[in-house]
């Protein structure tokens, strides 16, 4: 019988943030919407630019832009309740990314805040999303986060309490909402269900290919599965229908380009 050699190595520091804002999160009272939207328009059209120009459309930064559109339509998302109890609604709406980069030769995804992207057009959301992709350091601060990871859990974790107690802090560091894209990392359809920190949070999954009908026509199209994760403290089942609802038409009718 060959001798098994198993691997230990220590457990990565900058997982602990991970680790920290699941424990807090799973004390939220949330709802999950999973739906499917047809993006074969949006995709063909970002297909066709890159052809003429060389250079591709961000799908996140898509996705953001219709976010912060459809907030402008329903600001009962972009809401948070503090110790006091009061319910302080945010004008802009700072969208939380999840960008892939490479460091030191692996590529992960980072966390990114995409400040009032409700007053930005989609070509600047797009070109502040390539320059993290280039350049990660634009959105990080290592020494300090690398400090941060190092404080005792207990301590660590009194950081994601911060939207319940002090939701204008929360709002500086992290943003108001948040888009986690977990389709980056495969290919074909499937929806990922987190927990969230956030009064909305979108979780992106995969794309896959289905029959769809247009025109009265079955043709192959391509469909989104995303999950629209809501902190029901604040947000009721038939705001969070009529939210979804509006960020469907944004996205399957992608008048923008």
């Amino acid at each position: 019988m060959s001798e098994q050699r198993d691997t230990i190595e220590a457990f990565p520091i900058q997982r602990r943030g991970t680790v920290d804002a699941m424990r807090m999160a799973g004390r939220r009272s949330v709802i999950h919407g999973l739906v499917e939207f047809d993006v074969t328009e949006i995709r063909q059209r970002i297909h066709d630019q890159k052809e003429r120009t060389g250079k591709g459309l961000s799908f996140t930064a898509f996705l953001v832009f219709c976010l912060a559109r459809t907030i402008e339509d329903h600001p009962n998302v972009n809401t948070y309740r503090d110790w006091r109890g009061r319910l302080i609604q945010f004008d802009d709406v700072d969208v939380m990314v999840i960008i892939e980069v490479e460091i030191d030769g692996n590529r992960i995804g980072v966390p990114h805040v995409i400040r009032a992207a409700n007053r930005r057009s989609l070509q600047p959301i797009h070109d502040e999303i390539r320059a993290v992709q280039t350049d990660p350091n634009k959105r990080q601060q290592p020494g300090l986060a690398s400090l941060a990871f190092r404080i005792p859990g207990p301590v660590r974790r009194l950081f994601f309490r911060l939207p319940q107690w002090f939701p204008r802090r929360w709002k500086r560091i992290a943003g108001t909402v948040a888009v986690s894209s977990v389709g980056m990392f495969g290919t074909g359809g499937g929806w990922g269900i987190t927990p969230t920190n956030y009064t909305l949070q979108l979780t992106v999954g995969g794309i896959g290919q289905k029959p769809g009908i247009v025109d009265g026509e079955i043709e192959p199209r391509e469909y989104l599965s995303l999950t629209a994760t809501f902190d029901h403290d604040i947000v009721d089942g038939a705001q969070a229908t009529r939210f979804v609802q509006r960020l469907k038409e944004l996205i399957e009718e992608p008048e923008e380009l």
